[in-house]
């Protein structure tokens, strides 16, 4: 079963929007675009999503809105681990400081988040690889926490599907009960892609995003194997509906095809490529 965003979301405890549809349409409105025309007084909070495809910086005002927001191509990180320490370092630096230089402002403090099954010493590498990039001051979450900053769920699974992997974080009463990881995402749904249409693994996943209802008919194995991911790490969560964010099952329909295979409600984002850039964003110091 599929919905849009449900109602079962907490008062956030951060400025900006209450409603995460408006506040992720608002973040897609500005990405790529330079500064926003009024940027309001007061710190800027700064986070740094060090993806396996792509590099993305929020930047959020005082008020919580975002006021720049952009990404580059970057291949330095695999399953949520920096394997090219100097390629991510070289493309979050060049986004700090196309940033500060249209936005006028220092940028000194950011936040940025690994996947909750990586192990301590390597999520500490993105904390490095922010401060390599001209970043003083870095503070680290875990991706599903900071996809919850914005949807403010409070009963619910939130899922994260990156690149290489898919995130997993059981909420009760607001409260974090249960984290877990597993390997498969967006870059598997590729491959299953690429290997049923004889394409090469950027035209599939070029294919992916330009021309889902092609895309979808072939994927839903890799899909499938996903939901079964979720279903395995969220065992004594049934009764909880399904919150899916990240970039790596961003197909219409994904998120019916996961809902059918767990049986129970899943509800889909607009945009769902920010939900956890803009959650990193409102981590920051």
């Amino acid at each position: 079963m599929t919905s849009e965003p449900a109602a079962d979301v907490a008062a956030l405890d951060v400025p900006g929007p209450r409603d995460p549809s408006l506040l992720l349409a608002a973040t897609a409105e500005r990405l790529g675009r330079g500064a926003a025309a009024h940027v309001t007084s007061g710190p800027l909070r700064v986070g740094v999503d060090l993806g396996t495809a792509t590099m993305v910086v929020v930047v959020l005002d005082a008020e919580g809105a975002p006021v720049w927001v952009d990404s580059v191509a970057a291949q330095a990180v695999r399953d949520g681990v920096v394997v090219d320490f100097h390629g991510a370092a070289r493309a979050v630096r060049t986004l700090r400081e196309r940033a500060g230089s249209d936005l006028g402002r220092p940028l000194p403090a950011a936040a940025c988040a690994a996947p909750p099954g990586v192990p301590a010493a390597d999520a500490r590498a993105c904390v490095h690889v922010c401060e390599a990039a001209g970043f003083d001051d870095v503070t680290l979450t875990d991706e599903v926490s900071a996809a919850q900053r914005v949807l403010g769920v409070r009963d619910g699974v939130v899922v994260d599907v990156g690149g290489g992997s898919t995130g997993v974080g059981v909420f009760r009463a607001g409260e974090l009960v249960a984290l877990d990881d597993r390997p498969g995402g967006g870059h598997h749904v590729d491959l299953v892609l690429a290997g049923g249409l004889g394409i090469g693994i950027e035209d599939a996943e070029r294919l992916k995003r330009e021309d889902p209802s092609t895309a979808l008919p072939v994927v839903v194995p890799a899909v499938e194997r996903v939901a079964e991911s979720v279903r395995l790490m969220t065992l004594g969560a049934q009764d909880l509906p399904v919150h899916l964010v990240g970039g790596g099952l961003m197909l219409p329909g994904a998120a019916a095809v996961v809902g059918r295979w767990l049986d129970r409600p899943v509800h889909g984002y607009p945009h769902a490529l920010l939900v956890t850039p803009v959650g990193i964003a409102r981590s920051a110091p």
